[in-house]
């Protein structure tokens, strides 16, 4: 079964409390439950992070990278300008960015990413749906047993 990290960044521990017109009600909790079953059904090991740290992201960033294991990423505000979070993304074989909201239809501090560029693929505005599919690409695209 091949392991792959869902990493969720800056303020997405308050999923389901923080404006849920935008994100939602499902708590982190509920997402992350929900991501490693349908991870089980795809085949997949699912390990789901969240921290408010972007040290600890980096070193999750790491971690994934010394392991070659493919990453399913929402940086969050990160996004927008951590260096550090898109020069350690560029390590890992394979990154799909997921933002919950259209980042690109929202406030224009938000239209860009400085991840995309190292990212393998985005996926953005499809709600918590986006990490299902990112799943579903990342268990496609793994070479037959």
């Amino acid at each position: 079964m091949i392991k792959v990290m869902v990493l969720n960044g800056v303020n997405l521990g308050r999923l389901g409390r923080r404006e849920p017109a935008i994100y939602g009600s499902v708590s982190h909790d509920q997402l992350a439950r929900h991501l490693v079953e349908t991870g089980l059904g795809l085949g997949l090991e699912v390990e789901v992070k969240q921290t408010d740290s972007e040290a600890e992201l980096v070193s999750w960033l790491h971690q994934a990278a010394d392991q070659a294991c493919p990453v399913v990423l929402n940086p969050a505000a990160w996004s927008h300008y951590s260096l550090a979070v898109a020069d350690a993304v560029r390590e890992v074989p394979q990154v799909v960015e997921v933002h919950i909201s259209n980042i690109a239809a929202r406030e224009p501090y938000r239209h860009d990413s400085v991840v995309t560029a190292q990212a393998t693929g985005v996926i953005a505005g499809l709600g918590l749906g986006g990490y299902d599919l990112a799943l579903a690409h990342i268990a496609a695209s793994q070479p037959a047993a």
